[in-house]
């Protein structure tokens, strides 16, 4: 029997709204792997954000039936069993200040996150306008985060610069990031806490949901064609055009055409229904 790959994304898609995931869910997952299926999450979310989100639902890691996951958007991989990090993309401070300067320019808000596995840790740099989103992240993680001063010492290494948008991008200007942030991955997102805000992520080229999934696929002989995904935003995007089937939950974001939109949403199961459409569940798969 060929292995298969199965790749979720956590928010909106495997996170109901109130971020559980379902015991259905959980099954079907269980399911796939007791099939020979490799599971794996492809989330946006760092390390710490992903831990502290299965302590709020009281889940052990090592009781969650998944085999690997991809966090901050493919910078890294874990292997969950062994608690073990098998990749990590970085950039280096020249490719911070780079981005940085990008960032300034455009007068964007924006957050440097600390190489993994300290992502959690970052500074920022406000320019003093409306961003409630922006100023909501740094609450939540408070601990952990450090105005950007010009004196400051940016890190060695990071793992992504993210800025925050409040009103969304303008026609174009996400065509003109790329372009002038030319050989990093650029990731557009709807942001997580209001849904609305536009989160600029920039990477590690070889950071992406869809090259960690190709990277895990390799390590399993696993053709493209065996491998399915599901997800709801843009930071999906990629993922879900490289994969051999791919799955929109009904809540998906406006305006993301790629894969099979369902008629169900994340908190009516539509990680099961995607497993269950994709195959991998029937006799023959």
């Amino acid at each position: 029997m060929n292995r298969s790959l199965f790749v979720t994304d956590l928010d909106g898609t495997l996170f109901n709204d109130d971020k559980t995931i379902s015991e259905r869910d959980l099954d079907t997952l269980a399911r796939l792997r007791s099939r020979g299926v490799v599971v794996a999450i492809a989330t946006g979310r760092s390390l710490y954000s992903f831990q502290k989100a299965l302590a709020a639902m009281n889940l052990e890691k090592d009781l969650l039936p998944v085999d690997y996951l991809l966090f901050s958007t493919g910078a890294g991989i874990l292997d969950i069993k062994q608690n073990k990090i098998l990749r990590n993309s970085a950039i280096s401070r020249r490719d911070v200040l780079k981005i940085t300067t990008c960032f300034d320019q455009a007068g964007f808000d924006y957050m440097v996150h600390k190489a993994i596995p300290d992502t959690h840790f970052f500074f920022y740099k406000s320019r003093g306008h409306e961003n409630p989103d922006f100023y909501k992240r740094i609450d939540l993680y408070r601990s952990f985060a450090s105005p950007l001063h010009p004196e400051s010492e940016v890190y060695a290494s990071a793992t992504q610069v993210l800025a925050v948008v409040p009103r969304g991008l303008v026609s174009g200007q996400l065509a003109e990031l790329k372009s002038a942030l030319a050989g990093y991955s650029v990731i557009h997102a709807t942001s997580p806490l209001d849904h609305r805000s536009a989160w600029i992520e920039v990477f590690h080229p070889k950071a992406s949901k869809s090259q960690a999934a190709a990277w895990l696929a390799a390590r399993f002989q696993i053709p493209r064609t065996r491998v399915v995904a599901v997800g709801n935003d843009f930071n999906d995007q990629d993922l879900l055009k490289w994969a051999g089937q791919s799955f929109c939950v009904a809540n998906t974001v406006p305006g993301l055409d790629t894969g099979v939109l369902m008629p169900v949403s994340n908190n009516a199961h539509g990680v099961s229904r995607a497993a269950g459409m994709s195959g991998l569940l029937t006799a023959n798969s």
